[in-house]
Formats: structure tokens, C-alpha cells, sequence
């Protein structure tokens, strides 16, 4: 069994994490390869470092390959994404210091998805839960979308995510999940330490047992005429915030 992911970020970070196993390279034809400068160009340069066959096909079987998505003129055919076993993230977090988790409450659009999972990468997050069911999970279109971030985060899949809120809080980590009602305002608030992010699904928010579990809840203050901004950007502006905090030296 194998996907087809496309997109030059997304093809390049899958052959440079290895978590995959790599068939073949489709490069649209015309296309241009500068081996030795921008993202195509490290892809195949990565593709024949691996042994992996580069083959050339016309850009509309490309474009039916991946049914219409932008592929940027390369593919790589490869083995599904391989998830992480949530009790080995667990088995991990005493040896992480001050780590950083990032959950999912059942958040169902791939866009926002990826976007909160390319912030995690970009911050350092060293684990991610997602539910089994009712959420988006990581396809070939979230790892486009996340310019290939997904291939070099340990993303589990849970099938109770308030029972696995509890086991990372039992593996030490405070939770903080994103709520607009009684919560905290964000940046007010000491995000150090070993803490879990929690951000709720687009329409909403968090699940009532979900936000029970958590040991408090935050919010971003809003200064125009909406309501609340979309799960992507609360929860990367938050997420940030955890690592800016992170990075400033102990008073």
C-alpha cells in the first residue's frame, strides 16, 4: 500500500526524515532541476542519494495522479504515514525538559490542521494526539499544506483524548487548552515547564470533558468587531507564546 505526496516542501522533507518508504520520485516534465540550489533540486538530489528511481512523466498525468492539487511538478510515491505509539511519547516525556505537547480536539479542517502542526514543528513541540475519529488526519494534502512539517513530528492517534489528557498529566505536564469563556488571558498566564496545549475544533472549541480535564484555560484577547479567530491562528499565536517564554533567561 502506498500515497502520493506532492508539493516540493512537503516531497523534500519526506525523503529527508526517512520515516517513509520511498518507491519513486514523479517529476512533471519541462520542469526545471537545479540540483545543486532550491527545494526540487534537494529533493532529487535527496531521491538519488537514497537509490530511489526519478522518473519523468507529462504534467496532466501528474495532474490526474493527484487529482487536480498543486503539486509544483513533483510527486513522491511512498508508504503511509507511519504515526507514533502514544505510549512511547508517553515513555519519553520524563527524559524531555520543560516539553511541549500539542493536542487536537477533534479539529476537522486539514488546513487548519496543518498549520498548527507546521507552528508545533517550527516551536519544538515534541509530541502531538490527535483523536482516531471525527478529525482531520495527516493525508497527503495536510503534509502539502504543512510544507512537509508533519514528516518530522511524533504525531500519535488517540482514541480518548480527555483519558489521554490524563496520562500526560500523570507523565507530569500541566494542560492548557484555548477557550474564549472563563479562561485566562494567554500571555498573562506562565507557560514554562512540561505543559500540553490543548485546541478545540473549529466550530466548538473544546469538548465539555475535554476542557474539564485541563488544569486551566486561556484565551486571546480580541480588539475588533469578531468574535474569535479560527483554532490555526489562536493556537499558533499561543504555541508562540509558549516559546517565547521558554526562550527568555529565568529572572
Amino acid at each position: 500500500m502506498s500515497e502520493l505526496l506532492y508539493g516540493r516542501n512537503a516531497v523534500r522533507e519526506a525523503l529527508r526524515a526517512g520515516r517513509r518508504k520511498p518507491n519513486r520520485l514523479l517529476l512533471a516534465e519541462g520542469v526545471l532541476v537545479q540540483e545543486d540550489s532550491g527545494t526540487l533540486g534537494e529533493a532529487v538530489a535527496e531521491a538519488k542519494r537514497l537509490g530511489i528511481v526519478v522518473q519523468n512523466l507529462p504534467r496532466l498525468r501528474l495532474d490526474q495522479m493527484t487529482n487536480g492539487a498543486n503539486h509544483q511538478g513533483v510527486a513522491l510515491e511512498a508508504s503511509p504515514y507511519t504515526y507514533a505509539d502514544f505510549k512511547d511519547l508517553l515513555a519519553a516525556l520524563p527524559a524531555q525538559q520543560d516539553a511541549l505537547f500539542l493536542a487536537l480536539d477533534h479539529l476537522q479542517d486539514p488546513q487548519n490542521v496543518a498549520t498548527l502542526l507546521r507552528t508545533a514543528e517550527a516551536v519544538g513541540v515534541v509530541g502531538v494526539a490527535l483523536p482516531e475519529r471525527r478529525a482531520a488526519l495527516i493525508t497527503p494534502a495536510v503534509s502539502n499544506a504543512s510544507a512537509g512539517a508533519v514528516e518530522h513530528l511524533q504525531i500519535a492517534m488517540v482514541n480518548n483524548l480527555p483519558r489521554a489528557i490524563e496520562q500526560l498529566q500523570a507523565a507530569g505536564l500541566w494542560v492548557a487548552g484555548l477557550q474564549e469563556e472563563g479562561a485566562q488571558l494567554y500571555s498573562k498566564v506562565d507557560l514554562r515547564g512540561p505543559l500540553v496545549i490543548v485546541v478545540g475544533s473549529e466550530g466548538s472549541g473544546l469538548q465539555r470533558l475535554t476542557a474539564e480535564k485541563c488544569d486551566y484555560l486561556l484565551r486571546l484577547p480580541m480588539f475588533g468587531r469578531i468574535e474569535s479567530l479560527n483554532a490555526a491562528v489562536a493556537g499558533s499565536i499561543v504555541l508562540y507564546e509558549a516559546a517565547r517564554q521558554r526562550s527568555e533567561p529565568s529572572a
